[in-house]
């Protein structure tokens, strides 16, 4: 069943005393039942319509199993159309959808990079424009088409990326004399900078488009034949624009353009010769594969960045790239790998100063760590390690205290980590109180990632004896992710 059919039960059905009170306690035993008894729906019709197994319906109607997810939740909304005001949730897309036909029906999503091009600056300057000229003119239609396409990972993905360790090749002269010196390039560094502090506190993707426009411009500026310097300087602004365009497009959901834009910042990065931003990029790249269960991939990009790097990393970089390896041995159940790659970031950041790297590293203090650190050992938690969630709950607190809301995403994420910590502790009550304050620090963002892991949160506040404050947190959580 597609959005714009009609849905399976009958008004009269939904207008019921009894199935419009089951709807708004979501007893979906109930729910099942009366749809089952008045609409006529089969059990196995009820679980393809909700893409649910005809096993998983039969259990929610015995009693055995509650619906606690707030995605689950939703597919049952849409699959039997009922309105999201019945359950809690605001109008569900196909309540606002008309029946206009598609003008676009065959517009592709944004392009994505070729791994196939060559290391070479001229196919790095010719990857973005077409990228970004892709990126500007895809509508929200195509946009919402892009969420479903895949990063790539394994061979295809790591055996493109052998370019980066060798030597950038010379670059060829433009067709045109360049008319910008170092004066606008330190300009465009400026405008840089500014989009990566934004996206990094508020997270979203609201000004991607102005981060994809600028990218275009430098893309324009480097068709040109500019002065070495001035080229350098250009490449390196492309490396800075292409990674926060990468990381904006991932806080979105946008996994296959994510990858692309990270494949471009490091095409850049390498370009310019600066192999700590490169290492940086892959870093971002071995991030996105741990979110997407690979650790496996995960830890071979961040052992290409190590070697590509080696004693040009400066201690921020190189405790970033351990924290990263020890995200993916915690991923990986390797318990005693996680702690050392952890002590070895710890090492790494006490040798840190004030102002001894890149403006870009600057983030990755003592809270990053620690927050870091928390959010693995909760995953550890999560999987059955209980005793682990005291320990992370210690670790996310420090980082809570040192970055303070005016952190914005991160503060959001370490919020959330530290109340699904005090769930798994048993400390209701603090909880609900981190799951408040986690609320309202979401609501200041806009990433897509703060709400998926907000989310999580729904389950610990759905049961038949949880109290009012733990349903006032379920009504808090659900209500920011209906909107």
């Amino acid at each position: 069943m597609d959005a714009t059919t009609p849905g399976p039960l009958a008004p009269e059905v939904l207008d019921r005393d009894d199935l419009k009170r089951a709807l708004a306690e979501h007893d979906f035993a109930a729910v099942f039942s009366l749809v089952k008894k008045w609409g006529g729906l089969s059990q196995n019709r009820i679980a393809a319509a909700c893409r649910l197994t005809p096993g998983k319906v039969s259990t929610i109607i015995s009693g055995q199993q509650q619906v606690t997810s707030f995605e689950v939740i939703c597919r049952i909304a849409d699959g039997l159309r009922i309105p999201g005001r019945m359950v809690g949730l605001a109008d569900r897309p196909w309540e606002r959808r008309t029946e206009t036909p598609d003008p676009h029906p065959q517009q592709p999503p944004a392009a994505r990079l070729s791994v196939d091009a060559p290391w070479r600056s001229t196919a790095t300057v010719h990857l973005a424009a077409d990228l970004t000229r892709s990126d500007l003119v895809m509508d929200r239609r195509a946009a919402t088409r892009a969420l479903t396409g895949a990063a790539l990972f394994g061979t295809p993905l790591l055996d493109s990326l052998e370019g980066w360790l060798q030597p950038s090749p010379a670059v060829a002269k433009g067709h045109h004399r360049g008319r910008i010196g170092i004066r606008e390039v330190r300009e465009l560094e400026g405008t840089a900078r500014v989009f990566r502090a934004w996206d990094h506190r508020f997270g979203g993707g609201l000004r991607r488009k102005a981060v994809v426009g600028q990218l275009n411009e430098v893309s324009s500026h480097l068709e040109d034949h500019q002065a070495p310097d001035v080229e350098r300087g250009l490449f390196q602004v492309m490396a800075y624009l292409g990674g926060t365009a990468a990381t904006i497009a991932w806080d979105s959901g946008l996994q296959q353009q994510a990858q692309s834009y990270y494949l471009l910042a490091l095409r850049a990065a390498h370009a310019a010769g600066d192999s700590a931003f490169g290492a940086n990029v892959l870093a971002g790249m071995a991030r996105q594969m741990l979110y997407q269960e690979r650790p496996q991939d995960a830890l071979e990009l961040v052992h290409l960045a190590q070697k590509g790097t080696g004693p040009k990393a400066g201690p921020r970089l190189r405790a970033l790239l351990h924290t990263r390896e020890a995200w993916a041995y915690a991923a990986m159940d390797r318990t005693a790998a996680f702690k050392r790659a952890t002590s070895e970031a710890e090492e790494a950041l006490a040798d840190a100063g004030a102002d001894d790297e890149p403006y870009w590293i600057a983030y990755f203090d003592e809270a990053e760590l620690t927050g870091t650190t928390g959010g693995r050992l909760l995953e550890m938690a999560r999987e059955g390690a209980r005793e682990r969630a005291e320990e992370a709950a210690d670790s996310i607190r420090r980082a809570v205290e040192r970055r303070g809301p005016e952190a914005g995403r991160s503060y959001a994420l370490d919020t959330i980590g530290l109340a699904e910590c005090h769930f798994l502790i048993g400390d209701v009550n603090g909880a609900v109180d981190h799951t408040q304050r986690a609320v309202e620090a979401a609501a200041r963002t806009q990433s897509a990632r703060v709400r998926a892991q907000l989310g999580k949160l729904y389950p610990y506040t759905v049961g038949r004896n949880t109290s009012q404050r733990v349903a006032d947190a379920r009504t808090m959580i659900r209500d920011l992710l209906s909107t």
